[in-house]
């Protein structure tokens, strides 16, 4: 029997996390990456440059339209390109490509003692000009390797940079 809805009812406590996906946008024209100074009012990061991305939220899961019935498992495929692709629209008014390439994933806990498993990725620029969301973003960047090191970023995003770069550039990352 496929599930209904989406509950908590049946989880273990102990295996529950926020599923985070960030992109590090990549503009092939000048070989630079994008960065996002977050408003001194978000609760994770303040105020330090990050790059778009977002939550996979329970309304990305709706059990009365998944994309394929496996069994009696509900499937949503591309949940996290469709996540990413919406993020970086909200966040940054632009749009990326579909393909993404994986970089890194960490597992952290919040400031708020909410757990969290953060996947990333790089994708390619497509269209549309930078426009910050207000309330969440004040500054952005279109950034090469050795600039991001300029701006104070949330740990990694420089070798974060540096690996979409050489994934979607085809050059070897700086150390």
């Amino acid at each position: 029997m496929t599930a209904g809805k989406i509950s908590l009812d049946n989880a273990k406590k102990d295996k529950l996390f926020y599923f985070v996906a960030n992109v590090v946008v990549y503009r092939g024209e000048d070989q630079r990456c994008l960065i996002l100074k977050r408003d001194q009012r978000e609760k994770v990061h303040p105020g330090r440059y990050a790059v778009p991305g977002g939550k996979l939220e329970w309304k990305d899961l709706d059990p009365s339209n998944p994309t394929r019935i496996n069994g009696d498992v509900l499937d949503f495929q591309d949940a996290v390109e469709e996540l990413l692709k919406r993020e970086v629209k909200e966040e940054a008014g632009i749009e990326i490509e579909k393909e993404l390439a994986y970089i890194n994933s960490v597992a952290f806990i919040r400031p708020d003692e909410i757990p969290v498993v953060l996947v990333k990725f790089a994708a390619r620029y497509k269209s549309g000009d930078v426009q910050v969301e207000k309330g969440g973003f004040t500054d952005y960047a279109w950034v090469n390797e050795s600039e991001v090191k300029k701006y104070e970023c949330i740990d990694g995003i420089p070798e974060e940079v540096s690996q979409t770069i050489a994934i979607m550039g085809g050059t070897k990352p700086v150390d």
